[in-house]
This record gives C-alpha cells, sequence and structure tokens, in this order.
C-alpha cells in the first residue's frame, strides 16, 4: 500500500460507533481505488444495517453488522482494543485468531457469514465473532421413520458436516468448497468417499454448479433444478433428504452428497428410481419384512397410477369387465350422475388435491381438521347431491392413501400429478388408454438419467444382481460377502 493512505480521518481519544444508512453515508478515508477498503466502502454504500466503530487514534475502522456477530465476544475485544497504543496495534493483530484478507471478495464473504472486518491503513483482518445461535437439532417432519435416528439438518451448514462426520468416522470422507451465483454468492459443499465414488461424476457435479450464473437461488430444492438433465419432466431426478443418516448411507454406497448453507436438505447423486422408494426403516427391520414393504409400495404407486383411471374406463366402455353381482349397485351408484365418468373423477381427484394442499398450508391441527372433516362432509354432500358415486369416493380415497405410501414426498407429488393423464386416457379410449399411458410412462423414465446414470437402473440396463439392493432388500450379510 502507498504512504498516502495512511491519512484516515481525524484523531479522537475515544471510539465512536456509526450506522450507515441512506442519508449518512460511510465517511470513505483518502485511500485510492484499487484499495480493498475503497472497494468495500463502494460495495456497501447504502447498507443501512451496516455498523462502524471507529479508533481514530489507531488508524483504525472495524465494519461488521451488529445482528451476525456474537457481541459477547465483540464487546471484551473492543474493551481490549481501547487500552492498545498505536506502537501495539500491529503486534495485537498479529495473534492466530485474527486472519489477514488480501481479497475483496474473501472480506465480503467474510462479513456476511458474521465475521467482523478491521482496516487498518494497509491491512484487512477478518475478527471471528460469528454468532453461534442456529435452530436446534430436531426430529425430521417431512420424513418421519420409526427405527432411523431422530435428528435431522438445520440451516447452518457447519452443523450440518458435524452431523454427517459423526456418522462417516473416516478420513476418506472428502469435502470440496464451492460458491454459486455471480453477486450473492452462495457456499455448496460437496461430500464423498474416496475411492468409492466416481471422480468423473464429481467433476461433471464440479463443472454443472460452477456454471450456474443465478444469484436467487436460496434452497438446496432449488439448486438442483438448475443442474438436472431433464428440466422438463415431473420425476424429481436429485434425492434431497433432511436426514443425516440416509445421507450417510448414500455416501458409502458411492453417492455424491450436496450441502447448501442456509437449507436444511442435502441432495445426493447420482440415484435412480428405486432410491426414492426407500426408507431408514427398511434397514432397521429383518430383511423379509422390509422386501413385503418395498413390494407393498410398488403395488400402491400402480393402485395411484391406474385405480381411478381403471374406474372411469369401466364405467365408460368395460361393463362386462364388472362382476355381475356388483352391477346393480354400480348402475345404481350412477343412475344420478349428470357426468359422464371422466369429468366426475377429474371433479373429485382435484377436489382432493385442493383439500391435501389446504391441510398443507394451514396450521398443523387446523390443517388435520380441514382435511378429515372437509373430506367427509364434501364427500357426503357430493353424493347425496348427485354429483357422484359412492363407488367413485372409495375408488378415488384408495387412490390416495396409496400415494402416502411413497415415501419421497418429490415422487409422490409427481406420481399424483401424472395420475391425471391416465384418467384422461382412459375416458378417450379406456383400457387401450392405460396401456398406451403406461408405455409413454415407462418409455420416459427410461430415457431419463441422473449425472449421466440411467434413472431405472438396475432395470434398465438390467442387471439382475443388483436386484436384491434396489427391487427387493437382501439380507446385509449376504452384502458383506459380496453376494
Amino acid at each position: 500500500m502507498r504512504k498516502d493512505r495512511n491519512r484516515f480521518l481525524k484523531d479522537f481519544k475515544r471510539p465512536r460507533k456509526l450506522i450507515a444508512d441512506d442519508s449518512h453515508t460511510l465517511e470513505q478515508p483518502s485511500l485510492s481505488e484499487e484499495s480493498i477498503l475503497q472497494e468495500f466502502m463502494t460495495n456497501f454504500k447504502n447498507s443501512s444495517d451496516l455498523s462502524v466503530t471507529e479508533f481514530p487514534h489507531l488508524n483504525v475502522k472495524i465494519y461488521y453488522f451488529s445482528y451476525l456477530i456474537n457481541k459477547d465476544h465483540y464487546e471484551p475485544f473492543l474493551a481490549k482494543l481501547r487500552n492498545v497504543t498505536l506502537e501495539q496495534i500491529q503486534p495485537f493483530l498479529n495473534q492466530s485468531e485474527f486472519k489477514v484478507l488480501k481479497d475483496i471478495n474473501l472480506v465480503e464473504e467474510a462479513i456476511l457469514s458474521g465475521s467482523a472486518i478491521l482496516f487498518t491503513s494497509d491491512q484487512a483482518f477478518e475478527l471471528p465473532f460469528q454468532e453461534g445461535k442456529n435452530r436446534a437439532i430436531s426430529a425430521s417432519e417431512t420424513e418421519t421413520v420409526i427405527l432411523g435416528a431422530h435428528d435431522a439438518f438445520v440451516e447452518s451448514v457447519d452443523v450440518n458436516l458435524a452431523l454427517i462426520r459423526k456418522r462417516v468416522v473416516s478420513s476418506k470422507l472428502k469435502t470440496i468448497k464451492l460458491q454459486v451465483g455471480q453477486k450473492a454468492k452462495r457456499i455448496v459443499y460437496l461430500l464423498y468417499i474416496e475411492g468409492v465414488t466416481s471422480e468423473k461424476d464429481i467433476e461433471e457435479l464440479k463443472k454443472r454448479i460452477l456454471s450456474i450464473k443465478n444469484d436467487a437461488i436460496v434452497d438446496t430444492n432449488m439448486l438442483v433444478q438448475y443442474i438436472d438433465e431433464h428440466p422438463n419432466s415431473p420425476f424429481p431426478q436429485f434425492y434431497t433428504t433432511e436426514r443425516p443418516d440416509v445421507t450417510a448411507y448414500k455416501l458409502f454406497d458411492g453417492k455424491i452428497v450436496g450441502l447448501m448453507d442456509n437449507s436444511p436438505f442435502a441432495f445426493c447423486t447420482p440415484v435412480s428410481f428405486f432410491d426414492f422408494m426407500e426408507s431408514m426403516d427398511d434397514f432397521g427391520q429383518r430383511w423379509i419384512v422390509s422386501t413385503f414393504i418395498k413390494v407393498t409400495r410398488y403395488i400402491a404407486i400402480l393402485v395411484t397410477l391406474i385405480f381411478t383411471a381403471l374406474y372411469v374406463a369401466v364405467t365408460t366402455y368395460h361393463y362386462e369387465m364388472i362382476p355381475q353381482a356388483l352391477l346393480p349397485t354400480l348402475l345404481e351408484s350412477r343412475s344420478k350422475v349428470p357426468f359422464p365418468p371422466v369429468i366426475e373423477a377429474l371433479f373429485l381427484e382435484f377436489l382432493l388435491e385442493l383439500l391435501r394442499e389446504a391441510g398443507a398450508r394451514l396450521p398443523t391441527k387446523v390443517g388435520q381438521t380441514i382435511g378429515i372433516v372437509g373430506g367427509i362432509v364434501i364427500g357426503q354432500a357430493a353424493v347425496q347431491a348427485g354429483i357422484t358415486s359412492n363407488i367413485l369416493i372409495i375408488v378415488v380415497a384408495a387412490s390416495a392413501i396409496a400415494s402416502f405410501v411413497v415415501p419421497s414426498y418429490l415422487l409422490s407429488a409427481s406420481i399424483r400429478i401424472v395420475r391425471f393423464g391416465f384418467i384422461i386416457l382412459s375416458g378417450f379410449w379406456g383400457n387401450i388408454g392405460i396401456v398406451f399411458g403406461m408405455g409413454i410412462l415407462i418409455i420416459h423414465l427410461s430415457s431419463l438419467t441422473n449425472l449421466n446414470s440411467p434413472y431405472l437402473l438396475p432395470i434398465s440396463p438390467m442387471y439382475p444382481r443388483f436386484f436384491k439392493y434396489s427391487l427387493i432388500r437382501g439380507p446385509f450379510k449376504k452384502k458383506s460377502e459380496g453376494g
């Protein structure tokens, strides 16, 4: 730095604290344009929440956001600094806890992360006084389990890294720190186990993340939509979770895990469709029980996809498929309904989606009441008014219950959307429409990839020896023996 950068404001014998706002711009010392301080003050010129503490007799200024720093640590530091003379300031700041910053990007990252920045005449120091308060670790609300762990990620990436490190106790667990965006840079950590994860996948994922130029990414679930390969597909291609135990299992399975600061979710890649059908409860039970539950989930997907569509197809085109004993009851139920089955089914399914969304957005106790009371009252009123039939209400309710069996909320939401397509196809072409829709769905899923890995692996392409780790859950002993 040049000597003329030593000229600050007039000397004062006691420190002053200023708050920068729109009417009081930060008073700038006579520094050259290349100075880090000059760039810093230019970038934060109209930040009214930026606080400044001055020690003019020491040629020192400290900038910080008062709500991001830990005042219990900052105030004792100020008390010590008041007793320091001009000759002692440099040795005082050369302590190991104070880090010298030589780049404006590092200065901005530090102050926005909760540190205070101390400027002398020719140097910038990071004062690590971040506020340590975070949301307490609690059980996951979206991924409940019975036999698994009961802790979940929080919005602090440091806490989330600690939760993973406690489960993956190995020096082979590696981390890569990346920044997303151009102006409002967000920190993303990629985690993997060395020697297990594909290096090619790591480099490809790094390339995709670093290519993101958008600054409006505030959550992991938004980030993965920027880096997936098929943005127009309704199906999720990155597995997101707020459970550390799931994350640790994915790491041991050779996946790459991504964490984003201020987001309680981690993403895992590469994954397949069958990863979204797993739950940590599967690994806490006997393999026979877990396999039965897994098969039940696949049956539930078929039920929620085609049960309502099958009702529409049968009542519109294929009455011969109805058992003779049930036919009079069905005819009596539908005799008062003025709409064709496809309109009747779409109306009820849409009404169910409204109830589901209302129950999710309202407070917990009110949402449960709306879901139960609303469903019963509206369903009964619809039957009495002749808008729909009793049997269709049973069919739609069974489809809704089946959709709740899917462990992943993202996959469940995708299947609910596809279900409307099956209903429309069955209304036009009956069972042929259902078969046609199923063919289109399978072709679409087969064409998807996640980090260049097939979405339907190990079915397409087929690897039968991996069936016991995806379609079912084989014994752990066989897996440890390489069987």
